[in-house]
């Protein structure tokens, strides 16, 4: 058990599976019983897409859904396993991507559904054809859409037309699923999210840092950031609204050892990102080397801290190779947790009254 978000929380009284969905003009009693819950809006851009109780819920179902694809390959049984039975995800690619693809396409297929992988990096969104009308057409064919791309207007643009959900899977101003998986591997390494101060190193404008800010303010833990960039004042009048209600506090730092000073969680980005020109790679190096973590810096972290990276990494640029391949690394965790926790995400998104049905389950009862 990890704090308030137990493993194995669904337990054997699960609702997930099949048999407690009916076909036909019969209802299953817990279906009555189960509490309808609101989402604030279908897509999700950014985290202020959704509130902390949202939050709390994903990842409950995110840890249930990764205990018990766990036993999976014993037993060939997950109870999850037809929850987006006959659902179609379309996932729309304009920047490339590794974790993005697979764990999209893995996460439809353990659920039941298909994700349908499309690329618009040769026919942009609105170039060939309106975005309206696409938005219209897949709205008819799909269930749910994800698109990861270059700017954030493409993405807006296709949620203020789209009639199902759109979740951004990356763009240059948020990046969501990688929250949620973050906070996933967080809870699973330190139990909880109250009191935790965590440390950011390094381009400061860009989307991850804009989604960690959000993210901290959101779920009310501090966040210290230390690096070089101009941070947009939307995103800085977005946190500070949050924080006001969680008492969160972001803040920026002078230097990587004032960040570093006392944290529990540390986390990098890659100085390179998808579209920044190679021969930009030195300038960039020379910017950003000040807010490098080795193994030196982390020792003015508490000795338990954990050290995070979205990846992909890049080894003595970001973060040197004994950091990253280190005891304190949990950036494979951290990697495989955005198949667990977008799961949960595409449910509650795609199919919300069968989240409800799910989220609805008690806790186990102590022995």
């Amino acid at each position: 058990m990890a704090g308030g978000y137990p493993a194995d929380w669904l337990g054997k009284y699960d609702n997930a599976t099949s048999f407690l969905y009916t076909h036909g003009d019969g209802e299953h009693e817990r279906e009555k019983k189960a509490p309808q819950l609101k989402t604030q809006g279908k897509h999700v851009l950014t985290m202020c897409d959704l509130s902390k109780d949202e939050v709390v819920n994903i990842l409950r179902v995110a840890l249930a859904m990764k205990e018990s694809r766990s036993v999976f390959t014993e037993t060939g049984y997950d109870r999850f396993s037809d929850t987006l039975k006959g659902y179609s995800l379309l996932t729309l690619f304009e920047k490339p991507s590794l974790r993005t693809r697979v764990s999209l396409e893995v996460g439809m297929n353990q659920l039941g559904g298909q994700a349908i992988f499309y690329s618009i990096d040769n026919s942009p969104l609105g170039v060939k054809e309106s975005i309206e009308d696409t938005g219209r057409v897949l709205s008819r064919m799909c269930q749910g859409i994800t698109a990861r791309v270059n700017s954030r207007h493409s993405v807006r643009n296709l949620a203020l037309v789209s009639t199902i959900p759109v979740i951004n899977a990356l763009d240059d101003y948020g990046h969501p699923m990688q929250m949620l998986a973050d906070l996933q591997t967080i809870i699973e390494h330190k139990g909880t999210l109250d009191g935790l101060t965590m440390a950011y190193f390094g381009d400061l404008e860009n989307n991850v840092t804009y989604d960690l800010m959000r993210t901290a303010a959101l779920m009310g833990y501090n966040l210290k950031l230390a690096g070089s960039g101009d941070i947009e004042e939307a995103v800085w009048a977005e946190v500070r609204a949050m924080s006001e209600k969680t008492g969160s506090k972001v803040e920026v730092c002078k230097t990587a050892q004032d960040a570093m000073a006392g944290v529990d969680v540390v986390y990098c980005d890659s100085w390179m990102s998808y579209g920044i020109p190679k021969d930009e790679e030195e300038k960039r190096k020379a910017l950003f080397m000040p807010f490098q973590v080795t193994g030196e810096l982390m020792k003015l972290a508490k000795p338990e801290c954990i050290f995070m990276n979205c990846l992909p990494a890049a080894r003595d640029m970001e973060q040197t190779a004994e950091v990253i391949d280190g005891p304190q690394s949990v950036v494979f965790d951290q990697a495989e947790n955005r198949l667990h926790a977008q799961k949960a995400l595409l449910v509650y998104l795609l199919s919300p009254k069968r989240f409800a049905q799910i989220v609805a389950v008690p806790p186990l009862p102590s022995k």
